[in-house]
């Protein structure tokens, strides 16, 4: 059985975060980096919001609202509620507590701080101990080209609700784009990598645009595995069954396990799949089914230790 010392998952959105509280509950912070999407960042009302870094964190500090996994339990909408009632734009919903992590952000960033630095400050005060990496300082944006015209990816994922019909996805700036301090670092020197369960398009593909990220994953001697998204030919939450199907893409793991070719070695498919298993490894890949859904923090740990438990008998 192989050792596993240090361990870097990529993530967006609410089912990475899940994955990484599992992680976190067995892994000590020198053990484990968490690289997370930020192509979904956008400013709103003259706020830089960062939604997939401040969800993650959230989850990881267990402040995040329970019922929906992101936003801040018991938070308020006061003045999102005042806004919509001047005829503002309040279709993206924002609490009153987490306003004022954004104000905080936004005004960091205006006095200079890189987006990592401001990240790990706002770890530090929810008393977060795991390294938590933006992909990049850099400004690198999601779109989305549909049946009615290209949209930024918060227009299309919160206003229009993920309706529109995607023809592709853009990133825009990724050219120039550069991972942020510490993020290659962690991939050089990782011995296992995760990706998890997120949408592999819209926050996954993000990190790897970022110029330098993929090809240290592809030149890394780590152990690579994805954890599929995919559950019984849907996905568990958000656009990425609806998404694969308008793409042309096979809506199962192996749509997963082909878009990550090149990338991973291994494969996590929910135990509702298990008999894609044999398919799965025709790809040349490990594959193993295990329980995935995760609700309760008693899942999350479950799945990150049978996770690392079969990568370490398998790398």
């Amino acid at each position: 059985m192989s050792r596993i010392d240090r361990v870097v998952l990529l993530i967006g959105g609410v089912g990475g975060a899940k994955l990484a509280v599992g992680l976190a509950a067995l892994l000590p912070p020198e053990r484990l980096t968490i690289v997370v999407n930020t192509g979904d960042d956008f400013e709103h009302l003259g706020l830089r919001i960062s939604p997939d870094l401040d969800t993650v964190l959230n989850n990881l500090a267990g402040v995040a609202n329970p019922q929906t996994g992101w936003g801040l339990a018991g938070d308020t909408f006061h003045a999102m509620e005042t806004i919509g009632k001047h005829g503002g734009p309040a279709w993206f919903q924002l609490g009153d507590r987490d306003l004022g992590v954004n104000l905080l952000r936004t005004e960091m960033l205006r006095v200079g701080w890189p987006l990592s630095q401001v990240t790990r400050h706002l770890a530090a005060t929810l008393g977060v101990r795991h390294p938590v990496i933006p992909m990049s300082d850099d400004a690198m944006r999601t779109w989305v080209d549909t049946d009615q015209g290209e949209m930024a990816f918060q227009e299309y994922f919160v206003r229009e609700r993920w309706q529109p019909v995607v023809k592709r996805i853009i990133f825009k700036n990724a050219a120039t784009a550069r991972p942020a301090p510490g993020v290659l670092s962690a991939l050089e020197s990782a011995d296992l990598i995760i990706i998890g369960p997120s949408n592999p398009y819209l926050s996954i593909d993000p990190i790897l645009a970022v110029p330098g990220i993929r090809e240290a994953m592809v030149q890394s001697a780590a152990f690579c595995v994805a954890v599929s998204p995919i559950v019984g030919g849907q996905a568990l939450k958000g656009p990425a069954a609806k998404l694969m199907s308008e793409l042309g893409i096979e809506v199962s793991p192996r749509g997963v396990a082909v878009h990550y070719d090149g990338i991973v070695d291994g494969i996590i498919i929910d135990s509702v799949d298990q008999s894609q298993c044999a398919d799965l490894e025709s790809l040349g890949l490990r594959a193993a089914a295990l329980d995935t859904i995760m609700n309760t923090l008693s899942d999350k740990t479950r799945l990150a230790h049978d996770l690392l438990s079969w990568a370490k008998e398998h790398k």
